[in-house]
């Protein structure tokens, strides 16, 4: 698959996952692009959590929903109507979480490039997690990352230390086929905006 194709195929995928086991060589060479990812001073600053158990998957899935629910309850009306046909995880069907965590004391106290931007090491690793998403996508993967949770529940259900942070559990694993518009555009959620809405020439305006 092109690069291209990569990026524009690339979706948020919930409830397409076919239940089938990742082959360990093709989720060796995607967790292989992860780690490839840019990092500052080269600190490679992330951690990944690879969860297969069944009791581990529901345990999560239960945490989601209740989360789900606290969403659901603030929203009125529209919002509320369409947010109610939204599946936001496919944590079972998928039978694979992948759990990125960010460790900030990788590369000890003096990092270069992160004296002054305190966030770089969490940037490095939501590009580890792009590249995670993409090389899945070319594998025919389906990835979605699930952000209706508390760190602190995900970070005591896999064991995380406390310095480290929990940045995504993603949801990987085959898939029927991936949708051609992405869920939260399909269901009248959100839409994607032009390229000329957020580019700026020299000066924000």
């Amino acid at each position: 698959m092109d690069l291209y194709d990569a990026i524009n195929r690339r979706r948020d995928t919930r409830a397409e996952f076919t239940g089938g086991p990742v082959d360990p060589e093709v989720l060796q060479r995607v967790l292989s692009a992860a780690h490839a990812a840019p990092s500052v001073g080269m600190t490679q600053p992330w951690d990944f959590v690879l969860v297969r158990s069944a009791e581990t998957l529901r345990t999560f899935r239960e945490h989601v929903a209740t989360e789900r629910e606290v969403f659901a309850s603030s929203l009125a009306g529209e919002r509320s109507e369409t947010f109610s046909k939204i599946k936001i995880e496919g944590i079972c069907e998928s039978g694979l979480g992948v759990v990125v965590g960010y460790d900030p004391t990788r590369g000890g106290s003096h990092v270069l490039g992160r004296h002054a931007i305190a966030d770089a090491g969490l940037y490095s690793t939501v590009l580890a997690i792009q590249n995670l998403w993409l090389a899945a996508t070319a594998e025919g993967l389906g990835v979605g990352w699930v952000s209706f949770y508390r760190e602190e529940f995900l970070r005591d259900l896999v064991g995380l230390p406390d310095h480290v942070r929990p940045v995504a559990w993603l949801c990987v694993g085959p898939v029927a086929d991936l949708p051609d518009v992405p869920d939260l555009e399909r269901f009248g959620w959100r839409h994607r905006s032009a390229l000329s809405t957020v580019v700026h020439e020299e000066r924000f305006k």
